[in-house]
């Protein structure tokens, strides 16, 4: 929305002045210049939606069977870690952090895809 609303209203003024109709401006004029934000801002939401941890634990069903559909109970990764954390030992504890690790790596590199796409878009 900040990033549709940084957009100068003259812009679309103008596309409307040369004839374009609301929606093309908004298609051809707005969006792309706004796209930038917009990309943005859902790479950073699908990194916060994989940090998500007790939300996702309580709403996807918290079954540690792997899931035979998209309807059936599962578990997500961060919620993994934070319900069995305070009962691992040895290679259990390794395990899961391990799986912090790569959940790291991950965030890591959705990030880097959304700082590098905010800046060829510059």
């Amino acid at each position: 929305e900040d990033s549709i609303r940084a957009v100068p209203p003259q812009h679309k003024e103008g596309a409307l002045a040369l004839g374009a109709t609301h929606w093309q401006a908004i298609h051809h004029v707005l969006l792309p210049s706004a796209s930038r934000g917009i990309i943005t801002a859902v790479i950073l939401g699908t990194g916060r939606a994989i940090g998500e941890t007790m939300a996702m634990v309580m709403v996807i069903g918290n079954s540690p069977i792997f899931p035979t559909n998209i309807f059936a109970p599962a578990r997500t990764l961060t919620g993994n870690i934070a319900v069995e954390i305070a009962s691992a030992t040895g290679i259990h504890e390794s395990a899961l952090f391990t799986t912090g690790l790569v959940l790291f790596i991950l965030v890591m590199l959705i990030n880097s895809i959304g700082f590098i796409t905010y800046r060829r878009r510059a």
